[in-house]
């Protein structure tokens, strides 16, 4: 999985944001492919705290981003971004093996 430059910049700054009123509590980016969405599966990108055994580690200049052993395989060759726009604001994620996704771009299959 790659990550552009928007996305590495916005974590950055996020994960600093929490640092202000959260010093002492590390926190890192996870990335997971759940059941759900209109198409089968969905992603999912937030901030956790809770390291598990089986996780992939990414580890960056100045975050961690941790993905699940079975989501894994479905983020090979993923890309994720992040876009700031008038029309969307958010991480997205370009994922050449997803065969398929809904018209509202929230899942793929």
């Amino acid at each position: 999985m790659t990550f552009t430059e928007n996305a590495k910049n916005k974590i950055s700054e996020l994960i600093d944001e929490y640092k202000i009123t959260n010093p002492h509590q590390f926190i890192f980016l996870r990335i997971s492919v759940q059941p759900g969405g209109c198409s089968g599966l969905k992603y999912q990108t937030y901030f956790d705290y809770e390291n598990k055994l089986e996780d992939h580690l990414l580890r960056f200049e100045k975050f961690d981003v941790r993905i699940d052993k079975m989501s894994l395989p479905y983020l090979e060759g993923a890309t994720l971004d992040f876009i700031n726009t008038i029309e969307k604001q958010g991480f997205t994620i370009d994922n050449p093996n997803a065969q398929g996704g809904c018209a509202c771009g929230d899942s793929f299959y």
